[in-house]
């Protein structure tokens, strides 16, 4: 138990669900007011599902499509959270610091690509090849 949790008493069950919930619409709230990624994935996610609705696919290939996007939103989270940590420690640059960030966003792009060649190869097996 860490020096802050003694003698305070941990929330159970629902009122810990719904507090964590409130701490999760808090951080998307935050991610988007704070990160033009967040907003630009965010209004990819919006644009991948109006297109989704269109193409002619299965059901398992529109979760794919749309699972993707939603992919590198969550990366992009992830990414936005390490920036706000090494950011908050200090703005000089260190060594360390800056892999961390760099790091980050070669996560973000791995899932760029990955959403990428999913949305291709599906897309283009049925209307191209």
């Amino acid at each position: 138990m860490t020096q802050e949790n003694l003698g305070k008493p941990r929330d159970i069950g629902i009122k810990r669900v719904i507090k964590a919930t409130g701490y999760s619409i808090q951080g998307l709230k935050a991610a988007f007011k704070h990160e033009v990624a967040v907003r630009q994935e965010f209004a990819l996610l919006i644009a991948a599902i109006i297109l989704t609705t269109w193409l002619d696919v299965s059901m398992l290939e529109r979760i794919t499509l749309l699972a993707v996007v939603v992919l590198v939103l969550i990366v992009e989270l992830m990414n936005s959270a390490v920036e706000a940590v090494v950011d908050r420690v200090g703005v000089e640059h260190h060594e360390l610091s800056g892999r961390a960030k760099d790091i980050g966003s070669a996560a973000v792009l791995v899932a760029l690509i990955f959403a990428g060649f999913t949305w291709l190869y599906i897309v283009g097996s049925h209307y191209w090849w």
